[in-house]
């Protein structure tokens, strides 16, 4: 009996198992839009004078339809307002709604698509419908950001994986002001809560109206939390700067905020009394993680008791508050282009990011962050799998990370990702490339470029990218987004005195204080450990166990040491690696305009000439310090887009005077990188004399009449013939 009963009893145990096998797969087969023109609709002309009446995508990049309209409209879990309310937003000052192709496209420059089955409502590329909790929201995808398209003599080639346009820094103050219009404006409230209502997710107009109030308080905490003095414009963002202070915002706790409110030094005296203090707090007092709702109840009191005070004094010191708690996103950076990411041992400007293990899907994860994933932590007693995971025991009181982010979609936008491949450029586009340049500029590619910019076969499924770090002095561009990852320091706040690895020299305490880079690796890897609270019990923990154990398996990367000139990690200086940026291969990066990690040089050409210095002769040809950003008109001659000749953008590389700081706004620097220039190459080991400097410097001294002790000292220049050449051969890689 026993023996006739055992088959039956295996099948039962097998039932289990295979449910959660198709509750994990299944979405995975669900119909996939494939639009023969992959929802890519054209424009007659726009603002900046640019028109298309195609749009082409380039087989090179061995992706088809489906695979290019689901990377647009895959959920990552952002959640930045009910759907609704974006679907019925006014443009400000106008009846246009805000969401309309015509204004994405002219005024924050994301890309216009037509309605498709994945896209029913016509949204740009890189917006979606997230659903969190039953609740709908607009949502942003890492398309938004990694989309980019260019224009040639009325085609558009749109380029997947490439850095978008796009003026997020506009597009959220422009929010923030149409949704306080819906608020204080009659008629314009009377529309939006008709639009609204009208779409059948509310019910009544005093629910439309309390979200409308909680969620343009959250914007706007969003737009003065992240507030800089070095605008981005078009085509780059201070992503990191922002995604850091997300994490701050949810890792600060009452303790901090009373303390800070106290403190004379922020506070000046009389503008919050202690009555006051208690009122602010009143039923938070003794919460060590606060709630969406309770964090809302906070600064709605806080900006209430400052705004009773209408005075100088408040308002410097609310500048003060937020100065303390946050971190200035002062320095924007250019979209990375995502072809060959999951293929990198680093990633990020100045290789941040380990990409090896679970650390891929944690780097989405801080993305995801960044771009309004709600972040439902809380505190919890018992026992914990995610807990042990993150370091908290398996049985202690511990921080549960709960949130909206979709770490299997994560998962398979990685794996997504493996299968892009870099643009190759269209002959049949636009002109074809000088053969006869070519020799010539491979022999100065290979002089200059490829001992940090290696090449690769970028076709092949095996191919690895070893990224090539230098210091930041060394390469001499930019540095303020190196120094702002390794000086920028948060209230620890929830996670003090948890431990996190740090350049695997070992783990740092997160003390009252912490560095920022630190709070939000150890805040990606609890989201990451944690199964997703809006799905149900089965399908969560299958999930969650299919995404940890998936995510080692088929990460290709393993963990290995850095490569390059750069300071390393040491247990004096853990995050030393960071003030540093990487080279990586140059492949598609003819399609990847405006140059260097902040986007501060329109085109390749450029990039090979010197900045202009205090003494340089007016006669020679340098980058230029000012440029126009916006149009997506392509230069198929020095590779970049127009920038000059119409409104857009103006780059100012040498900073605005800023009064509240007493100098010039930072991040925008077209120093640095120059190659094709004849400046000094290296004085590491010491200031070099003035002889070399005079010898290095004069261009009517030869190469070949160099003093041999001075010509290592000396970059080789290049003639503007050299640069031709060597930009001619960059577009064929």
């Amino acid at each position: 009996m026993k023996q006739s009963h055992a088959p039956g009893k295996r099948h039962t145990l097998l039932i289990p198992a295979a449910l959660m096998l198709v509750i994990v797969l299944l979405p995975a087969c669900a119909a996939l839009d494939s639009d023969p023109d992959r929802g890519a609709t054209t424009v007659k002309e726009d603002v900046f004078g640019d028109h298309f009446s195609t749009v082409e995508y380039l087989p090179s990049q061995n992706w088809k339809p489906s695979d290019s309209l689901w990377f647009y409209t895959v959920t990552q879990g952002s959640n930045m307002m009910p759907y609704d309310f974006f679907m019925a937003l006014e443009r400000p000052g106008t009846s246009e709604l805000i969401r309309g192709n015509e204004n994405m496209n002219n005024r924050y420059r994301y890309l216009p698509q037509k309605a498709t089955s994945s896209n029913p409502d016509a949204l740009p590329v890189g917006f979606v419908k997230d659903i969190y909790k039953d609740e709908e929201y607009i949502g942003i995808t890492c398309a938004a950001c990694h989309t980019g398209q260019i224009n040639y003599k009325g085609k558009g080639i749109r380029i997947d994986g490439g850095p978008a346009g796009a003026d997020m820094e506009t597009f959220m103050a422009d929010i923030v002001r149409a949704m306080k219009a819906a608020l204080e404006n009659g008629e314009v409230r009377k529309r939006f809560v008709e639009n609204v209502l009208a779409r059948g997710k509310y019910k009544t107009e005093e629910e439309v109206e309390a979200d409308l109030r909680k969620y343009t308080q959250r914007l706007t905490n969003y737009i003065t939390i992240n507030y800089s003095t070095t605008h981005y414009g078009f085509a780059r963002l201070d992503a990191f700067g922002r995604i850091y202070n997300r994490v701050l915002e949810h890792t600060v706790n009452v303790q901090a905020l009373r303390e800070l409110l106290r403190d004379p030094n922020v506070m000046k005296k009389g503008v919050i009394s202690e009555e006051e203090l208690d009122a602010i707090f009143r039923d938070t007092e003794n919460v060590r993680v606060l709630s969406g709702a309770q964090r809302d109840r906070i600064v709605e009191n806080l900006v209430k008791a400052l705004n009773e005070k209408k005075g100088r004094d408040a308002l410097e010191s609310l500048w003060k508050l937020r100065t303390k708690l946050f971190n200035m996103p002062n320095a924007p950076v250019s979209y990375p282009f995502l072809w060959d990411t999951p293929q990198h041992d680093y990633v990020q400007w100045n290789g941040l990011t380990e990409n090896a293990g679970l650390k891929a899907i944690a780097r989405n994860a801080g993305e995801a962050i960044g771009v309004f994933g709600t972040l439902d932590w809380t505190e919890r007693e018992g026992f914990s799998l995610p807990a042990f995971i993150t370091g908290q025991g398996l049985f202690s009181k511990h921080i549960s990370y709960d949130s909206s982010v979709n770490v299997m979609n994560l998962r398979r936008i990685e794996a997504r990702l493996l299968t892009l491949q870099s643009p190759l450029w269209p002959g049949n586009i636009l002109p074809r490339i000088d053969e006869a340049r070519l020799d010539k500029g491979r022999s100065l590619f290979n002089q200059h470029c490829v001992s940090c910019h290696a090449n690769i076969k970028r076709e092949d499924p095996d191919r690895r990218i070893v990224a090539h770090m230098s210091r930041a002095t060394d390469v001499g561009t930019d540095a303020q987004m190196a120094e702002n990852s390794v000086n920028y320091q948060g209230f620890s706040g929830i996670q003090r005195n948890m431990y996190v690895g740090a350049g695997g020299v070992g783990d740092i305490l997160l003390s009252q204080r912490a560095p920022v880079s630190a709070l939000l690796t150890k805040a990606t890897i609890g989201v990451v450990a944690n199964p997703e609270p809006d799905k149900w019990f089965l399908q969560r923990w299958g999930e969650w166990a299919y995404n940890l154990a998936t995510g080692f398996r088929d990460n290709v990367i393993k963990p290995s040491i850095k490569h390059g000139d750069y300071d390393p990690d040491t247990t004096a200086d853990p995050v030393a690696s960071l003030k540093s940026y990487k080279a990586r291969p140059l492949n598609g990066i003819w399609a990847t305009a405006p140059y260097l990690h902040n986007g501060s040089v329109p085109t390749l050409y450029d990039l090979l000439l010197p900045k202009k210095r205090p003494g340089d002769p007016e006669s020679g040809e340098y980058r230029p310090d000012e440029f126009v950003v916006g149009s997506r008109e392509f230069d198929p001659v020095k590779v970049g887009f127009k920038s000059s000749g119409y409104e857009g953008f103006t780059f100012n590389t040498r900073g605005i005077w800023d009064d509240r700081t007493g100098g010039y706004t930072k991040g925008n620097s077209n120093a640095g990188h120059e190659y094709g220039a004849r400046r000094l190459a290296d004085e590491s080991d010491g200031p070099a004399d003035q002889k070399i400097k005079e010898q290095c410097e004069d261009d009517k001294v030869k190469d070949e009449d160099l003093d041999p002790s001075i010509k290592d000292k000396c970059l080789y220049p290049m003639s503007r013939e050299d640069r031709f050449d060597l930009v001619e051969y960059m577009k064929t890689l």
